[in-house]
């Protein structure tokens, strides 16, 4: 088995499951995909996309706000055609489609819910190879998905899959670049392959069993997760994360027994846990604080005396017990990775009986390189666990002025991407030859520290890269914000900040001259920069500067909150001290962030 497809084969034949997939239909009734149901769908869509004159090798996107069947079965069928799919995030700007289907010279894109297909078709003008644009919801103007299918041609598709080896690129996964433009990370079957067969051990699964699938399959740490459901032979269920809790949410619905998330919506269940906890009163309240306290103290495999085993038995029955019973009360295990999760959420959840645990990878190595072990005995709370079986890490240390032992985090092994589409300067960047090896700069500072097990266990300590990582694990690229926003007359400096946070944000300092000219023209006191920023015409002269350029970014990537500064950044202070800049002007992000630490807090707090 060495095809992404063989998995759907290998599980008609080892274990066909009548609920193989399954989402709400517009009624919001659950409906199921037997493993026959997406062999059949998976072969005509292929058998659709050869009629339509596509060839091996051709690229084919797929987007869509919420994960559904339609897009795994294009997913297949595009392997089975021997097609190179482009997963596309929905929230992206007009610009970022274009730019991306142009690079990819795409033929076709499938497309599902709301404004998709119509910016599909804006983007299409700029895109002369776009020649198919279809839709996952009926709509009488719009090509439907299913009217590709065809049992006609399914002998060429059996021929194509045949010629299909685990070296041919499977898909081309575009991320945020430094630059603005994203990059494509080019993935064989055998590099995904490779992360599959070798985490799929790591997760207590049995045939059948559901699971639920929300994160976004454009990303591919969920893609590569599904994948592995489909070898286990998991039911999933696919939904989105608007109608998860309560007693007709999915978790209640479903009642799966894992999934996987990321440490933002980790983070809003602990709120929701918190905030309930501060509507009791009296002993109720009394006993829910004791129990999170207790949390607070949970370490993996810790052994505990009668007194403490007795406190843990009563806190599970009146606590935690209750919590398991919100997440549908079957949960065992919740893997987390995208953005650091902070260890406060790490130990309540494990403390609860639920098993979360952090792994570790990029879409560059398809994507793990670390996970933590759901055994007591193969966790490390802080840490992203061990490297998996095949793959090799190297420290780095001569990378920067960095702790004892920290360096840059070097990755080699099969899952390792063959590079970024049409980016042959920058492939010269990320890859270095060592020993005779082939290694991938990740970007990321970490060390290894030991662990259970005789093993040691990776830390991710800092990012080397400047690109953000919101705690919902989307990437954001502050430069080209920092730049479009420097364009005004009113800003000086700016720096976006945001990393493992709930969205992003800004420090500006202002243009001290031209802010004293628009205070005066407004009739207010512009002695100086420390007082005109305090003034609420004045920060509402900042919010309106936000509010027109946010559009210009996509969602992720818009300025939720900012703080303006009283002072201009320099390299060098007339004392000699350190300034915020380095001598080209360029940003110094750490200490900047370190010197405002007050007004960063106060932003998110």
């Amino acid at each position: 088995m060495t095809r992404i497809f063989d998995l759907l084969f290998r599980q008609l034949e080892q274990a066909p499951q009548p609920q193989a997939i399954n989402a709400r239909d517009p009624e919001g009734n659950w409906k199921s995909y037997s493993t026959q149901d997406l062999i059949t769908a998976a072969e005509q869509a292929a058998a659709g996309l050869l009629k339509l004159g596509l060839k091996p090798g051709d690229k084919v996107a797929l987007v869509s706000y919420v994960n559904r069947p339609e897009w795994l079965i294009m997913d297949y069928a595009m392997q089975m055609a021997g097609l190179v799919s482009i997963p596309l995030y929905p929230t992206i700007s007009i610009g970022e489609y274009k730019f991306i289907l142009q690079e990819a010279e795409a033929k076709a894109a499938f497309c599902g819910g709301k404004d998709l297909f119509d910016k599909m078709q804006a983007a299409r003008e700029s895109v002369p190879s776009l020649a198919h644009i279809f839709t996952f919801d009926r709509h009488p103007d719009r090509p439907y998905w299913e009217e590709l299918f065809t049992t006609e041609g399914l002998d060429e598709v059996l021929k194509t899959r045949q010629s299909i080896g685990a070296g041919d690129l499977a898909t081309i996964i575009y991320t945020s670049g430094t630059t603005g433009n994203p990059k494509g990370v080019m993935l064989t079957h055998g590099n995904i392959m490779h992360v599959l067969l070798t985490t799929s051990s790591l997760l207590d699964l049995k045939p059948g069993e559901r699971v639920l699938s929300f994160l976004p399959m454009c990303h591919i740490y969920e893609r590569a997760v599904s994948y592995v459901y489909a070898y286990l032979h998991a039911s999933v269920y696919y939904c989105g994360t608007d109608n998860l809790s309560g007693p007709t949410g999915d978790l209640a619905s479903v009642r799966p027994v894992m999934f996987t998330s990321v440490p933002r919506l980790l983070e809003k269940v602990y709120e929701a846990i918190y905030n309930k906890g501060l509507a009791l009163s009296g002993v109720k309240k009394s006993l829910f604080f004791w129990a999170l306290a207790l949390a607070d103290t949970y370490e993996p495999g810790a052994k505990r005396g009668p007194v403490e085993r007795l406190k843990w038995q009563v806190a599970d029955r009146l606590i935690f017990s209750k919590w398991r019973a919100a997440l549908g009360g079957n949960l065992r295990a919740v893997i987390t990775g995208a953005a650091p999760c902070p260890v406060k959420i790490l130990r309540v959840f494990c403390a609860a009986g639920l098993r979360l645990r952090e792994a570790y990878g990029l879409s560059e190595t398809a994507p793990t390189l670390t996970a933590n072990r759901l055994d007591a005995d193969g966790v490390l709370l802080g840490t992203v666990g061990p490297v998996v079986e095949g793959v090799a890490l190297y420290i780095d240390t001569s990378a920067g002025d960095y702790g004892p032992g920290e360096g840059e985090i070097l990755a080699c092994g099969p899952n390792v991407m063959q590079g970024y589409y049409k980016k042959p300067e920058i492939n010269q960047q990320v890859f270095v030859e060592i020993d005779g090896k082939r290694w991938f700069r990740t970007g990321d500072i970490g060390k290894m520290v030991p662990g259970p097990g005789g093993l040691e266990y990776l830390k991710i300590t800092d990012r080397k890269k400047e690109l953000l990582k919101t705690s919902g694990g989307k990437y954001v690229a502050p430069a080209p914000i920092e730049n479009r926003f420097r364009e005004d007359f009113l800003v000086e400096q700016i720096m976006v900040v945001g990393d493992n946070q709930k969205f992003v944000s800004a420090l500006i300092v202002p243009a001290e001259e031209a802010l004293k000219g628009w205070c005066r023209r407004h009739g207010l006191d512009c002695s100086g920069l420390a007082d005109m920023i305090t003034h609420p015409q004045v920060i509402a002269r900042y919010q309106k500067l936000v509010d027109k350029y946010n559009p210009e970014f996509s969602h992720i990537e818009q300025i939720k909150k900012f703080s303006l500064l009283p002072a201009q950044w320099l390299p060098v202070y007339p004392d000699g001290t350190e300034g915020e800049l380095t001598p080209t002007l360029k940003l110094k992000r750490r200490v900047i962030c370190q010197k405002y630490a007050r007004e960063i807090e106060a932003i998110y707090g």
